[in-house]
């Protein structure tokens, strides 16, 4: 009788140990989607695929194509990415009008209603075609450069505004905070509330480049440096990355941001507020297939 007591007990003992350790996670989904991606870009196919490769004869034209899928939650505006084509040289394949070329429309962001995202095809030709004949096979590698504008959106629901740190009433200061963050390949891996000062509180705000390209400012070049731009939302707060408002330089794909209150709290101040930043920056990745050309029979 006892022991069938203590097994309910038991279980109910560990739901609650369960739910306590998942609301202590900082992080959270409920503002956005959340994820990793943000545009995705593969080649259309070349042709029959033979071996896990596209496959056509040497006399045979064939599409050059890249579909592009906004799988984030920055909605991207027209002309905003650039696709440029590289691999082979120009000179050897024909029908090709231009190896560069925008997205003509507006790709959406993954939503309830549009779970996939926004979609678009560039297409560079519709009858591309190599322009020697072929002895045996040949092959070549195609690669599509992906340069994009995009946005990660940080929701800080609840930042604790305490003058005094020995009330314990409403909030706590010194504490890992619930965030939110946009889906997009720049996250953030954490935010901690510390105070900086008397009255004067301050945001460590963890950053992370975690998809496989490169970043850089919205109107810089693609170098060496990985960086990005951001803004807060609340003129009372200032950010700073070593040392630099308004920039922050990712080392090792990762960088860090602390945000302080520019004055002191008034005396006796207890509350809470909301505190946003968007960080804005281009994004590059690469993406490759190859085509295989056989010789014709004829």
């Amino acid at each position: 009788m006892k022991k069938a007591i203590l097994i309910p007990i038991l279980v109910l003992s560990l739901l609650l140990l369960t739910s306590c350790g998942e609301s202590q996670q900082p992080t959270a989904k409920g503002a956005f989607i959340g994820g990793d991606k943000g545009v995705v870009a593969e080649f259309e196919a070349f042709g029959v695929e033979e071996e896990s490769v596209y496959t056509i004869f040497d006399e045979e034209t064939f599409p050059l194509e890249v579909t592009l899928r906004n799988n984030g939650e920055y909605e991207i505006k027209q002309g905003e990415i650039t696709v440029k084509l590289l691999g082979p040289s120009q000179d050897e394949f024909s029908g090709i009008a231009s190896w560069q070329l925008n997205n003509k429309g507006v790709l959406e962001a993954i939503s309830e209603f549009i779970p996939q995202g926004g979609e678009e095809t560039v297409s560079f030709a519709s009858d591309a075609k190599y322009k020697s004949k072929v002895s045996g096979v040949s092959d070549r590698e195609w690669f599509a450069n992906v340069d994009y504008r995009y946005n990660t959106f940080l929701i800080i629901p609840e930042v604790c505004l305490k003058e005094d740190l020995t009330d314990e009433r409403v909030c706590t200061v010194q504490e890992p905070k619930t965030y939110f963050v946009s889906g997009a390949p720049v996250t953030i891996t954490g935010v901690e509330e510390e105070t900086a000062g008397k009255g004067i509180m301050a945001l460590k705000i963890k950053i992370s480049n975690v998809g496989k390209g490169k970043v850089t400012l919205p109107g810089g070049e693609f170098g060496i440096r990985n960086q990005l731009s951001y803004t807060v939302d609340d003129p009372d707060w200032e950010c700073k990355s070593g040392g630099k408002v308004g920039e922050a330089k990712l080392v090792e794909e990762e960088a860090e941001i602390i945000c302080k209150l520019k004055e002191p709290l008034a005396k006796d101040s207890l509350s809470t507020k909301q505190i946003k930043l968007t960080f804005d920056y281009k994004y590059r990745e690469i993406v490759q297939e190859k085509l295989r050309m056989k010789q014709s029979s004829n």
